[in-house]
């Protein structure tokens, strides 16, 4: 039987690979956002999946625009991905808060008017600050003191959602990536490796703009961690659940070294250059494993291997967007 899940923000990288992995199971996905491009959800479905996608335009910030769509969808579950990424948040904080917290509580609000069953939005590893040296991987009790904007707006939706379960009784999850790569990854301040995939692609050097270790989530498991909790109530705890996601910490340059094992042609043309992120260099996403069972945990080579693949089919049948290279 097929099911509705109502998406916001679907028309970004995650969200498109949420898309994906709801249409490939046969559900329908409700796609909601102000951005009328779905190139990224094209990048990734033919077009027979694609045209079982449902599209609504509206934005996040109008509350009643929300509310009608998911009365309007009545779906099995609200996945909540909008939202301004850090560099956006830190150009324009007002609108960074009415996009991030203020989204939040719509979608919220709107799931809990129309009956729905669960909501799971994305949080993020930027709820943290820089690690000390030799301190462990946070895991989800460690102290939350964000360096940005974005980080303190992921972190009051975390306390929004606390609210909702506390007074309401909504359940929900959300989900903490930290650097998220692959497919449709073209922006944020940790969109550079997936840019250096697609120069590979095209032929062209790269210079990523920031350095040391970092936590790679591989984008079809980062969807698919959120479908699963789409779809299933925690084994433990409260009902307004956060996880860390977890996938390979390595230094920026191993993605470097695993792309130019896989393509040796681009051997010499990434380079990195740029500041250690100011964020944990790696999470303990131990609990969600346990909570959550079976969940996707591809290699760093596989994954490298399958974004360089499809850029490179993308590339070939002149379909590459490659406005976030440098010569585009």
């Amino acid at each position: 039987m097929s099911n509705t899940y109502f998406v916001t923000g679907a028309l970004g990288c995650i969200g498109a690979w949420v898309v994906k992995h709801l249409v490939d199971r046969g559900d329908t996905p409700v796609v909601f956002d102000v951005d009328g491009d779905p190139r990224r959800i094209r990048d990734i479905l033919d077009d027979d999946a694609f045209a079982r996608v449902q599209f609504v335009t509206g934005d996040i910030t109008d509350g009643a625009a929300v509310e009608r769509a998911v009365r309007d969808a009545a779906p099995e579950a609200v996945v909540h991905l909008a939202g301004l990424q850090v560099p956006f948040c830190k150009a324009d904080p007002a609108l960074g808060a009415r996009v991030n917290v203020l989204g939040t509580i719509h979608c919220f609000e709107a799931a809990l008017k129309a009956n729905v069953g669960r909501i799971v939005y994305a949080s993020s590893a930027a709820v943290f600050g820089p690690p000390e040296p030799g301190e462990a991987a946070p895991d989800e009790q460690a102290a939350c003191e964000p360096t940005t904007h974005y980080g303190v707006y992921k972190r009051a939706n975390e306390g929004t959602a606390k609210i909702y379960w506390q007074d309401q009784g909504l359940p929900s999850v959300g989900l903490r990536p930290l650097t998220v790569y692959g497919v449709g990854r073209d922006q944020g301040m940790t969109s550079g490796p997936t840019t250096a995939m697609k120069a590979v692609a095209t032929g062209q050097p790269y210079a990523i703009a920031f350095s040391g270790v970092t936590d790679f989530n591989y984008v079809a498991d980062t969807a698919a961690a959120f479908v699963r909790c789409a779809d299933q109530a925690p084994r433990s705890g409260d009902g307004a659940k956060v996880y860390n996601l977890h996938g390979d910490a390595v230094p920026v340059n191993d993605i470097v070294a695993t792309i130019e094992a896989l393509r040796p042609a681009a051997t010499g043309k990434i380079a990195v250059n740029g500041p250690v992120l100011a964020i944990p260099t790696q999470l303990d996403g131990s609990a969600i494993h346990r909570d959550f069972p079976g969940l996707p945990d591809t290699s760093l080579r596989t994954g490298v291997g399958e974004t360089l693949r499809r850029f490179e089919e993308l590339h070939a049948a002149g379909r590459l967007d490659t406005r976030d290279l440098p010569d585009a």
